[in-house]
């Protein structure tokens, strides 16, 4: 599992804390494209497309090489991977606080139709 202090997940969080970075990324799953693709949709220039793509290699989710004139990116899944695994931890926790939370309940409506036992009667004890 992935450390709660770790610098690595910190950039993959800061990353995808801006909608049009999760944007960038969610175009990137059909192929690799170069910044012009990239930004035209957003509605930004070139230059902060650009900042937005450093943001995304710095944290190791997507990767740019140069071909002439053209920058084209791709998503690097492996951070993605690492962020969810983490993510994982906590759901597992919250999965079995939410299974006994379950059983109580179903224990208190098991006592509530005890035969004998008036709701009245529990609620003095």
């Amino acid at each position: 599992m992935v450390l709660d202090k770790s610098p690595k997940l910190d950039r993959v969080f800061h990353a995808l804390s801006h909608p049009a970075r999760r944007a960038i990324l969610r175009r990137l799953t059909d192929r690799e494209q170069n910044l012009s693709e990239l930004s035209a949709p957003l509605r930004m220039s070139f230059p902060a497309a650009s900042k937005h793509i450093r943001v995304l290699e710095r944290a190791q989710l997507v990767r740019r090489r140069v071909v002439g004139r053209n920058h084209l990116c791709r998503i690097e899944g492996k951070p993605l991977a690492e962020a969810s695994a983490w993510l994982e931890g906590y759901r597992q926790v919250w999965e079995e606080n939410f299974q006994r939370l379950d059983t109580l309940l179903e224990e208190l409506k098991a006592q509530d139709t005890e035969p004998g036992v008036h709701a009245s009667k529990r609620k003095r004890q």
